[in-house]
């Protein structure tokens, strides 16, 4: 048998290039007219993690937590105003007993078991909230929901203008849409609003649980900088 031939320091940093290369997540970048202007690779720190759907799972009651909480309230017979005194004596009126108007059987009185506001929120530390959001965003590149845009820019608000370029992109379009910008401009917003099922969010306000709720996402490349930003500067390369 022939002995297999050492690999040198050249070859063996070629094959190191070549799985690095074959690792990169790349997403074509797109113009504001639809044309695929070149291709760029998305860091694996955000976009490369593994499922988690506990992660998930605990993450998004968390943020449900704090959406709205119950306010439905009723009073006990502890709370009710009035009834310190006795009705009416203990024996000999020929009633049944009562010790005070307040009790819940009377008209008027505290209520059994009523609706209180919990006012329960779940608290998360920064780390987990961070990772659930890479883990939601790693979801939805495996199922190339994300769309990069070089720049999306609107001399004055248009909608017809916003589902022409909606119309450019490659996403469903009967399916709800979060475009992703560095910042809120007024015209992009305005020209994007009167649009169902399209909500528009900041790169450093996004959360898992509104990359979650929508079938597709939409970067600015200026949006995708901000979110690498906000994970510690991982660096996605063009090709």
């Amino acid at each position: 048998m022939k002995r297999a031939q050492p690999t040198t320091k050249k070859e063996t940093k070629r094959k190191i290039t070549r799985r690095k290369k074959d690792d990169r997540l790349s997403v074509p970048l797109y113009s504001q007219k639809g044309e695929v202007i070149k291709s760029i690779s998305l860091p694996k720190e955000i976009f490369g993690q593994k499922p988690n759907p506990p992660l998930l799972s605990q993450v998004v009651r968390a943020y449900l937590s704090r959406k709205k909480p119950p306010t439905a309230s009723t009073k006990t017979r502890a709370e009710v105003a009035g009834g310190g005194r006795k009705p009416w004596r203990q024996k000999g009126t020929g009633r049944a007993r009562a010790g005070s108007i307040r009790s819940p059987i009377w008209r008027g009185g505290g209520v059994v078991f009523g609706p209180k506001p919990i006012g329960k929120e779940l608290t998360l530390p920064k780390k987990l909230r961070q990772k659930a959001l890479a883990v939601a965003l790693s979801g939805k590149y495996t199922e190339k929901a994300v769309t990069v845009v070089d720049k999306l820019e609107f001399s004055q608000p248009k909608t017809k203008k916003a589902q022409e370029f909606l119309k450019k992109m490659p996403i469903e379009q009967e399916k709800p849409v979060l475009l992703v910008l560095e910042e809120r401009k007024p015209t992009t917003v305005k020209s994007f609003r009167n649009i169902e099922k399209v909500e528009v969010s900041r790169a450093l306000d996004l959360n898992s649980l509104d990359v979650l709720k929508f079938a597709g996402l939409i970067f600015t490349q200026e949006a995708l900088e901000k979110l690498k930003e906000r994970f510690g500067g991982s660096d996605g390369q063009s090709d």
